[in-house]
């Protein structure tokens, strides 16, 4: 088994995310040319493609053996996940946030091993908000050990979902039923428009559980995040099977402990059937 320096892999990931958060942070003031994927709900700027340039070309320098998985490079061609170190990579998660100026964007970069998760890093330059896990060592924010919320009754909850994929046309019906059940089932409902924050924001105990799964969702969303959740005490486990996520087909729900986890399986599923019998 080749073993591999993860202290290496840390600084230099470290560094490249504080370098790669100085292009996002110059420009989202800036003008920016905007330019649709799957849809008016789903868009990218050049900053996203700058930015990792930026990362993947550094560190392909520095590790030219490694693999990568990154929004702009990989797109909806996701390789298969091998033991290979592999940089999973999110240049701007929270684009629509960034062309708007809102402040909740950041840049994601995770490392899996032998298909484990092992690094995640996670920064918000505009609020200088910076998500940090190691495998086995803890999360961190800002430095300071974090720690999930203590909450395991769903009506005491604060959720997360987005509402965005009203837009698309075979799940407007199940997300509108879904936001209804989720508001009256739990202590309130929130929207932040950045899958990586928003589970970042269930590490440190801000919010007990978030349903992320739509067509703009993918590997990058949730690969660093699932780490940190996971190191402050919380899970990310499938919607559907309700065992770990599968990050590389991630249709997640983040969560503060597994009992608030399976109560929101459970409000979805409860969702998804009332929209289906409202089709017939």
């Amino acid at each position: 088994m080749t073993s591999h320096d993860e202290d290496i892999y840390y600084e230099v990931a470290m560094r490249l995310t504080l370098e790669a958060s100085q292009i996002l942070r110059s420009s989202i003031v800036g003008r920016k040319t905007i330019k649709e994927k799957q849809g008016d709900w789903d868009f990218v700027t050049e900053y996203d493609s700058k930015i990792e340039d930026v990362i993947v070309g550094k560190l392909k320098k520095e590790f030219p053996n490694h693999r990568f998985i990154g929004e702009e490079s990989t797109g909806n061609n996701l390789p298969q996940l091998t033991n290979d170190p592999t940089w999973i990579i999110d240049p701007i998660d929270g684009t629509m946030n960034f062309i708007h100026t809102f402040p909740h964007t950041c840049v994601v970069i995770g490392l899996a091993i032998n298909k484990e998760m092992r690094i995640g890093i996670i920064y918000n330059p505009i609020l200088e908000e910076l998500f940090t896990a190691r495998k086995g060592r803890g999360a961190y924010r800002n430095g300071r050990p974090i720690k999930t919320s203590d909450v395991e009754d769903i009506s005491k909850a604060l959720i997360c979902i987005e509402p965005a994929f009203i837009k698309v046309d075979n799940l407007r019906n199940k997300m509108l039923e879904r936001i209804q059940l989720i508001a009256t089932k739990t202590h309130g409902l929130r929207t932040l428009g950045s899958a990586a924050l928003t589970l970042c924001y269930i590490a440190l105990g801000a919010v007990e559980g978030y349903q992320i799964e739509g067509p703009g969702i993918s590997t990058w969303d949730i690969a660093a995040a699932s780490l940190i959740i996971s190191e402050a005490g919380g899970v990310v486990v499938d919607r559907v099977t309700g065992n770990s996520v599968d990050i590389m087909n991630p249709r997640a729900i983040g969560a503060c402990n597994e009992k608030i986890a399976q109560q929101l399986i459970k409000i979805i599923r409860e969702a998804d059937q009332l929209a289906e019998m409202k089709k017939h």
